[in-house]
């Protein structure tokens, strides 16, 4: 079916549906075509977040795959920076609670199709846009900051993914056209539509409406209100002319995605954090860098500013490095004092998660680095050192909308701004602060004025009763179809 030429009742110009016709034939050229291709599936036990989220990983097989869609939940998405395989993971988490099984299906890990040919291509140039935003204020404002904030926004830009996204649609032969299907990046679900699935959810991400995320024939789900506002309308994605909305069918305000092992925390949580205050113990920071690998100078800043306070045992560090063991290598030439001051807890998850859990319950000191090639454990470990931290430093990227005390630094993209403001208006999150001098303005109270710790907690549990974070249990309700599911009762929510 075409998806490109009417967009949610909005006819496009002939020269887009061309230019997005002709993007198709390039890519297919470039990349693969395999829309005609019959590829199989096998289930395999995901060996790092299968125990405690009971993820299976779909891989290519000789054999065709059977999956029971009453017990079943597919997770659509990508390797693209972190952000779309946390809130994947938060979809996992939130529906292994509700009795179902999930399975990972990442269009960025089938070597040789074209999906993954594409998606691989595409997340070289982010990545690079990204670092390259963090080095050039010339090249962040006019370039990068335009293309995030606005040039993604454009309702033209969903009319070639369209087209282009067609060309992914043989990995999906195996899946029951009912199949419960949540995506967590725009092409997947744009994908399963055309491949003929039927009950698929497209979980968008950020707080900023963007045309990149639309995809027509599935339901959205938003995390906030004025995200929902602004994509039933299409807000801005077409500055010559008034579009026509979105229907109700197409669009769900749920909440922010946030992991069952994190929502149903969140009281115990916040308490030990008060506790820990006060007693007196050093305050716990954990500094997270982002799948780009972006902001190295920010974070040097933050450090040196910490060591003084860390010596002392007034402050401590949990820093995820993800994968990047490049950057802690460059970081520590900065910052000689690290090789003293640091315990690198490198490529070892058992050890990682059994930090974590002892760091619940007891003192904490010094700095503490983690880093894992294994992309699962490198995002999952934020995951698990969030809940024993006090302040998590990141910039407003999906991290924005977890439930723990932020300081936000420099965005990375336009849109991420509004993640920000999110956080702040909660309560739950510092103001975007954008410069180093801010950064450590801030810092200076958090440390020194624990009235600050105290108000965010009170909002993140206010928020808690809200139902603001249960937006990962609703994408899964909305995926099956809001049927009754398996656990489904989630009290301890």
């Amino acid at each position: 079916m075409d998806r490109s030429s009417v967009i949610f009742g909005n006819r496009m110009k002939k020269r887009d549906v061309k230019a997005a016709q002709k993007k198709q034939r390039s890519f297919a050229k470039k990349y693969g075509d395999d829309r005609e291709k019959v590829y199989h599936l096998a289930a395999v036990d995901n060996a790092v977040i299968g125990e405690a989220l009971g993820v299976k990983n779909l891989v290519l097989s000789d054999e065709p795959l059977e999956l029971d869609p009453a017990k079943s939940i597919v997770i659509g998405n990508i390797r693209m920076g972190f952000g779309h395989y946390r809130i994947s993971m938060a979809i996992a988490s939130a529906a292994n609670s509700m009795g179902l099984t999930p399975y990972w299906f990442d269009l960025n890990s089938f070597e040789g199709t074209a999906a993954t040919n594409m998606i691989s291509a595409q997340n070289e140039l982010y990545s690079l846009g990204s670092r390259l935003s963090q080095k050039s204020r010339l090249f962040n404002k006019l370039v990068w900051e335009p293309i995030n904030s606005e040039g993604f926004r454009k309702l033209t830009y969903n009319c070639s993914d369209q087209a282009v996204s067609e060309l992914m649609t043989g990995l999906y032969r195996d899946l029951p056209k009912n199949i419960p299907f949540a995506a967590t990046h725009v092409w997947p679900a744009q994908a399963a539509v055309h491949a003929g699935l039927t009950n698929v959810v497209n979980v968008v991400p950020d707080n900023w409406p963007m045309a990149l995320h639309l995809s027509e024939g599935s339901l959205h789900t938003v995390q906030t209100q004025s995200a929902y506002l602004g994509y039933k309308v299409l807000r801005g994605m077409d500055k010559k002319r008034i579009l026509r909305p979105m229907k109700d069918a197409d669009i769900r305000f749920t909440g922010h995605y946030i992991d069952h092992e994190l929502v149903s925390n969140i009281e115990e949580d916040c308490a030990r954090r008060l506790a820990r205050q006060d007693r007196g113990e050093a305050k716990r920071y954990l500094l997270t860098i982002g799948g780009a690998g972006a902001q190295q100078d920010i974070f040097i800043a933050i450090i040196r500013w910490l060591i003084p306070r860390i010596r002392k045992n007034k402050a401590a560090l949990f820093i995820n490095l993800g994968d990047h063991l490049g950057v802690w290598e460059t970081i520590k030439k900065k910052l000689p004092e690290l090789e003293e001051l640091s315990v690198e807890h490198i490529d070892d998850f058992s050890e990682t998660k059994s930090f974590a859990e002892r760091a619940l319950d007891n003192e904490v000191s010094g700095i503490h680095a983690f880093c894992h090639k294994d992309i699962f454990a490198a995002v999952y470990s934020t995951n698990l050192l969030m809940r024993a931290c006090d302040h998590l430093i990141t910039k407003p990227s999906e991290l924005a909308f977890y439930p723990v005390p932020k300081l936000m630094i420099k965005r990375v993209g336009g849109h991420e701004a509004w993640g920000a403001i999110r956080a702040a208006e909660l309560g739950d999150g510092t103001f975007e602060c954008e410069t180093p001098r801010e950064i450590i303005g801030m810092m200076r109270a958090l440390q020194s004025d624990g009235s600050i710790l105290r108000f965010m907690c009170e909002n993140i549990i206010a928020a808690k009763e809200r139902g603001t974070y249960n937006g990962a249990y609703e994408a899964v309700r909305a995926a099956m179809g809001d049927r009754h599911l398996p656990g489904q009762d989630n009290t301890d929510r």
